[in-house]
């Protein structure tokens, strides 16, 4: 059974940091990622890296703020998340392929397997 726990949520300041983990079991995945879904809106991509190429992936609004990393011992992926916004409070879930690509929101569609999702809140 797969199963993918985050882990790192919280509450921070405007132009503070927060680091979240996926810690996925069950099974191997071609890609693993991040979305996001703040209150009233669509999820919407954060960020994805595909395990054989090790390509990274950042919606615009993230880049340069973002980074996604993997662990190479097992299936874990983290985001740091440096110089957080108030527009950056989300739900955050974490998302597995099996096959697919996760470079951004048409990618829906490739999520084989969700998080139950973590909270992050940036305060002004």
């Amino acid at each position: 059974q797969v199963q993918l726990v985050e882990s790192g949520g919280g509450m921070v300041q405007a132009g503070g940091s927060l680091r979240l983990s996926c810690a996925a079991s069950g099974r191997t995945f071609s890609s693993m990622g991040w979305f996001r879904q703040a209150p009233g809106k669509d999820r919407e991509f954060v960020s994805g890296i595909s395990w054989g190429s090790d390509n990274t992936y950042y919606a615009d609004s993230v880049k340069g703020r973002f980074t996604i990393s993997r662990d190479n011992a097992g299936n874990t992926v983290y985001l740091q998340m440096n110089s957080l916004k108030p527009e950056d409070t989300a739900v955050y879930y974490c998302a597995a392929s099996n096959y697919g690509v996760l470079s951004s929101s048409w990618d829906l569609q490739n999520v084989d397997h969700w998080g139950k999702g973590t909270l992050v809140t940036v305060y002004p």
